[in-house]
């Protein structure tokens, strides 16, 4: 699996309620979700991301609450993967239970700025800056949790068949 896209960066302890705030888990409208996805912390935001765009982030990334709202809203919003330090644990499972790439690698979230162009091997486990050049080692997923993110989660998984 590969990602391209453009960066936004964000820091530690991006929590559940700053991604996808309470005041709107009265719906489980994905295209809902995605138009409030961030705006606690970063009302541009939406305005920003464009489809593929690739989001890094510091330590614990996804912390909080375990709804799978938060990785649903940032998948729907456009983001193809989240380059994090690390992650919580809840989020880290929904996000890959609903199909959103992710990735540990704490030398890309530190170097990597706001605005660069990235590229992103999943397969290989290699991350590329494209703006300064650089490249990271990132641990790739082992090949059924690849099928899953790339089957759009967990439940296509098992409908087409892919987990049998």
């Amino acid at each position: 699996m590969k990602c391209i896209g453009n960066v936004v960066k964000y820091g530690d302890n991006v929590d559940t309620d700053v991604i996808i705030p309470a005041r709107y888990l009265n719906t489980s409208d994905p295209k809902e979700l995605a138009a409030h996805c961030m705006e606690d912390i970063d009302k541009s935001f939406r305005s920003k991301v464009s489809e593929g765009d690739i989001l890094v982030s510091g330590e614990n990334f996804g912390c909080g609450s375990s709804r799978e709202h938060a990785p649903i809203a940032i998948k729907e919003s456009g983001i193809s993967l989240v380059i994090a330090k690390s992650f919580a644990r809840i989020f880290y499972r929904n996000a890959i239970n609903i199909g959103l790439a992710i990735t540990e690698c704490p030398e890309a979230a530190e170097a990597i700025e706001e605005g660069h162009r990235v590229e992103a091997d999943l397969d290989a486990g290699v991350i590329t800056d494209l703006t300064t050049g650089r490249s990271f080692k990132t641990e790739p997923f082992p090949e059924f949790i690849q099928n899953i993110i790339s089957a759009g989660g967990l439940v296509n998984a098992a409908k087409s068949g892919i987990l049998s």
